[in-house]
C-alpha cells in the first residue's frame, strides 16, 4: 500500500500502511506481549495512525501552507509570537518532547499572517527531531520566505528521554535559540526580544541562551 500523501494542513490520514502495523505487531511480541490480546488487538493500526501524524511534518508543503498569507505592509517594528506549543518526537530514542516555542521578527516589507507561524512550527516539530535542528528550520524558513532584518526563534522543551529514562531529571528543560540578521548582530534588539518574552526563570541573560548549532548531552 502506497504511504499516504497529506495537504498543506496535515490531516490525520484515514489510510494505513500493513507493513508499517506488521512491524509494530512484531516490536509488542519482541517486547513479551500477545498482539491477539484484547487490549492490544488493535494497537498496531492506533500506533501506525499516531505516528503518521506525529510525522506528518515530512509530506506538508510550506508553500501551499503560506499561500496568500504574505502581506506587503508598511511596518518595521518587531513582530512576536510567544507561546506556541508543539509536540515532537525525539529522533534517537522515538520519544516525545514538547514545549513552547517563541517566534520573532522584523520585517522588511512583508509580513506573515499570524495564524501561519504556529503551522510553521507544527511542520517542523511534526518530525523526528532535535530540538536545536527545529529551532534553526523554524528561524530560516521564515527568513528564506519573507526577507526580515531579522529572525528570532527560543524553544523550550521537556524531553521524556531524560525524565523517563536515562538521567531521570523530570524538572529539567532545554532551550534552545536561533538568532539571525539583527538579532544576531544588535545586543540591543537580542535584549527587546527576551525582555519581552520573560523566560521560565527570568535571569537568563542574553550569553546564557545557548548559540545557534549548540548541542545539549545527548544520552545513548
Amino acid at each position: 500500500m502506497a504511504a499516504p500523501t497529506a495537504t498543506a494542513e496535515m490531516p490525520v490520514t484515514e489510510i494505513y500502511n500493513e507493513p508499517m502495523q506488521d512491524l509494530i505487531q512484531r516490536l509488542l511480541i519482541e517486547l513479551g506481549e500477545d498482539p491477539t490480546r484484547e487490549g492490544l488487538v488493535k494497537t498496531p493500526r492506533r500506533v501506525d495512525k499516531a505516528l503518521r501524524f506525529l510525522t506528518s511534518g515530512y509530506q506538508a508543503d510550506i508553500d501551499a501552507m503560506l499561500n496568500g498569507a504574505l502581506f506587503s505592509v508598511d511596518y518595521s517594528e518587531m513582530v512576536i509570537v510567544r507561546d506556541i506549543d508543539f509536540y515532537s518526537m525525539c529522533e534517537h530514542h522515538l520519544l516525545p518532547f514538547f514545549g513552547k516555542c517563541h517566534v520573532a521578527y522584523i520585517p522588511n516589507g512583508k509580513v506573515i499572517g499570524l495564524s501561519k507561524i504556529p503551522r510553521v512550527v507544527d511542520i517542523f516539530a511534526r518530525r523526528l527531531q532535535l530540538q536545536e535542528r527545529m529551532t534553526n528550520q523554524i528561524a530560516e524558513i521564515i527568513n528564506e520566505k519573507i526577507k526580515p532584518l531579522g529572525v528570532a526563534v527560543v524553544c523550550e522543551g521537556t524531553h521524556l528521554c531524560m525524565a523517563m529514562r536515562g538521567v531521570e531529571k523530570q524538572n529539567s528543560y532545554t532551550i534552545t535559540s536561533a538568532m539571525l540578521g539583527a538579532f544576531r548582530d544588535q545586543s540591543r534588539t537580542r535584549m527587546e526580544f527576551l525582555e519581552l518574552l520573560k523566560l521560565r526563570g527570568g535571569n537568563l541573560s542574553v550569553t546564557g541562551l545557548p548559540v545557534p548549532g549548540h548541542t545539549h548531552d545527548h544520552d545513548e
